[in-house]
């Protein structure tokens, strides 16, 4: 009646190292993407890299890889999560008060008013 379950355990341990080395390299671009490529999309960039290692986690580390209904609801839960994240940050970007002291926003200065310094 009893099922026998052969484990692996020098190819778990492999996998586990592809895993690790492969999260190591995604936090590698999550630091040099914004430095290199200055775009417009590096939200976007960062949101998906955080998002692989978020799952490449959640499937391997948290041993979730078998698992349907977890699957339906890592997905459930994280669509609505980032539903909730768009709206609060639509909501902040659409009422942002202190673009004069913001380092995040580029600075325009008008330099054709601007009165030449000698």
């Amino acid at each position: 009646m009893g099922t026998t379950n052969t484990v692996n355990y020098q190819e778990e341990k492999k996998v586990y190292y592809k895993v690790l080395i492969g999260l190591l390299l995604l936090t590698a671009v999550t630091f040099v993407q914004p430095g290199l490529f200055m775009t417009k999309s590096t939200f976007l960039a960062q949101m998906l890299v955080a998002v692989a290692k978020a799952w490449l986690i959640v499937i391997y580390y948290m041993h979730l890889k078998g698992e349907k209904l977890i699957g339906a609801m890592v997905w459930f839960s994280l669509s609505l999560v980032a539903v909730f994240f768009i709206i609060v940050i639509g909501i902040d970007v659409a009422n942002f008060q202190f673009e004069a002291e913001s380092f995040i926003t580029p600075q325009v200065t008008n330099t054709a008013t601007a009165p030449a310094v000698h």
